[in-house]
């Protein structure tokens, strides 16, 4: 049974008369290129298929493909990527990902047969250095338009845009050892992803030029509230009076296990989390945290979109974000070290 197309509900959804709906599926070329958008548009929207003649005439849309949204970044990035998208006119279609559910590559297929504009990827397989590119390689053979975020991957020929993660930590470890701080960790999510291992690359490189000679001790579990705990175990157990984190929820993870070991943030342990997710200030004890500039990062990205769209044969190039350290009551000075007042 095919899903017969009402011309009413089209105008609706487009704002436009029915007529001017009849003109655009029947291909006329006396309806205005804006129009014709916004009538494409609301075809996707409301699930029909496109005519034969309208189908290699892509629609006002742009798919966004993010992670699980259990982690508070993500909302946030997803949020900055359609306001930012707002002052564009394209529709945004949100994909996202859970253990076990739709694959990025099935939702590219999807996107793809949307006749979508292009595609934004946030920290997906290009972030993951052990995963098959082809799939990025084949949106550039079929001229698709698409950009990343938070994963530079050398070998995919897109523009990413991506925080400075060796300048974040060496940051971090220049704050910790003001404080006194000498036996500091690094508590990160699996080795295979691009952050962790900038991340990693940052720390050794900034504890053997802040304080050569002490041990860099870097754990590799989950970006989870139960892979910042067990990070946590085994950094304590090595004898870190501080620990960063590479996100917010793992810094959580890590200071729940040292409230389980009945030591006391800051004043045992130092904690540092990586993302200023929403209501890190109002945790117990307010989290000391990098920012993202999410909002900008999510702008740039959008524009460059939009100019790869409008100008297929530009060559914009990626973009690297510095992050700023937000000191809150998770950092203290190191136990036994005295502060002066």
């Amino acid at each position: 049974m095919t899903n017969r197309i009402r011309l009413s509900d089209l105008a609706e959804q487009a704002g436009v008369s029915t007529a001017t709906v009849s003109r655009v599926l029947n291909g006329k070329d006396t309806v205005a290129p804006a129009t014709r958008k916004a009538v494409l548009t609301a075809l996707d929207l409301l699930g029909y298929e496109r005519p034969e003649r309208l189908r290699q005439r892509p629609g006002k849309l742009i798919g966004l493909i993010v992670p699980e949204l259990s982690n508070p970044v993500f909302p946030t990035f997803t949020l900055d990527l359609e306001s930012a998208m707002a002052n564009t006119g394209y529709t945004p279609i949100l994909c996202t990902q859970a253990p076990g559910g739709v694959t990025e590559d099935a939702y590219v297929q999807m996107l793809t047969d949307m006749h979508v504009s292009g595609i934004v990827f946030v920290s997906g397989l290009h972030a993951d250095m052990t995963a098959n590119i082809e799939r990025y390689r084949h949106l550039s053979d079929i001229r698709m338009p698409f950009v990343t975020i938070n994963g530079n991957h050398p070998d995919i020929d897109a523009p990413d845009f991506s925080t400075d993660d060796v300048a974040a930590v060496t940051q971090g470890v220049r704050h910790l050892v003001s404080l006194g701080h000498r036996n500091i960790g690094l508590a990160l999510g699996p080795s295979r992803f691009i952050p962790s291992q900038e991340k990693a690359k940052g720390f050794v490189k900034a504890m053997a030029d802040i304080l050569p000679g002490e041990p860099a001790p870097i754990v590799h579990t989950l970006f989870t509230i139960e892979g910042g705990q067990l990070a946590a175990a085994q950094l304590l157990a090595a004898g870190c009076t501080a620990i960063i984190c590479g996100s917010d929820v793992m810094a959580l993870g890590a200071i729940r296990y040292c409230e389980s070991i009945e030591k006391s943030v800051p004043r045992d342990v130092s904690v540092i989390g990586f993302d200023d997710s929403p209501l890190m200030a109002f945790t117990d004890p307010p989290l000391t945290t990098f920012r993202q500039p999410l909002r900008s990062m999510s702008e740039a990205a959008l524009s460059t979109l939009v100019a790869l769209i409008d100008q297929p044969a530009s060559q914009p190039r990626s973009l690297t974000f510095g992050c700023e350290l937000i000191v809150r009551k998770s950092t203290g000075a190191a136990p036994g070290t005295i502060t002066l007042h």
